[in-house]
């Protein structure tokens, strides 16, 4: 059984937030990666502050946020041939697609509840070390928690024909594709892809029933 990565939810929603901000500026790609998420994140989280159905845990439409903001701005392609590892290059274009699907699906499924958690939580955006003509960069921001320590949440970003687009996320210090790696590399070497893929279906019908509880 594919066990959920934990994160913490919180957390989690607040990585999801930021990178619905790189959505609503499709057309900026000229605009700084840091100034583009301090900025639309922000607007963001007023918006969700001011949605009463947000607010009380719609997940229908939070999952229509993600998928309509979020998800163009993510490589999930890339996303999912790092957290398969070498399983990748050992999946046919159909189960590549399947793969991508299902890990996508993970993703929203997963942190969806989380989005409604933080429209009070307040951040530090800090400096971006970019030289020019830099096509990689490493986003990063913290997130201010009273009485506890500000949680870093680094966004790893490539510039593309298509503008920014976030192939991982840290959170904690902790990378998101490469916590999934091991688990996903294992379920590969044991059930082979088509073992990953059924795995992966089962875990995003198991939220969906439990609204994105990680029911064991």
């Amino acid at each position: 059984m594919l066990r959920l990565i934990r994160v913490d939810r919180l957390v989690a929603g607040v990585a999801l937030v930021a990178l619905t901000a790189l959505a609503g500026r499709a057309g900026a790609a000229m605009t700084a990666p840091d100034v583009l998420v301090k900025n639309v994140t922000l607007e963001v989280i007023g918006i969700i502050k001011h949605d009463q159905a947000m607010r009380n845990g719609d997940r229908k439409k939070i999952i229509g946020l993600i998928e309509s903001k979020v998800l163009p701005h993510f490589d999930m392609r890339s996303m999912t041939a790092s957290a398969v590892g070498p399983g990748w290059r050992k999946a046919t274009p159909e189960q590549r697609a399947q793969l991508t699907e299902q890990f996508k699906t993970l993703l929203v499924r997963t942190y969806a509840s989380a989005l409604t958690d933080f429209s009070n939580q307040k951040f530090d955006f800090l400096p971006l070390h970019m030289s020019p003509g830099d096509t990689d960069v490493m986003v990063r921001v913290r997130v201010l928690q009273p009485d506890a320590q500000p949680v870093p949440i680094d966004y790893s970003m490539e510039r593309t024909a298509e503008g920014w687009k976030v192939y991982d996320v840290s959170v904690g210090l902790i990378s998101l594709v490469s916590n999934y790696r091991t688990e996903f590399g294992n379920l590969v070497r044991s059930q082979g892809v088509e073992g990953l893929i059924r795995a992966l279906k089962a875990k995003n019908a198991t939220l969906e029933h439990s609204g994105g509880r990680d029911g064991k």
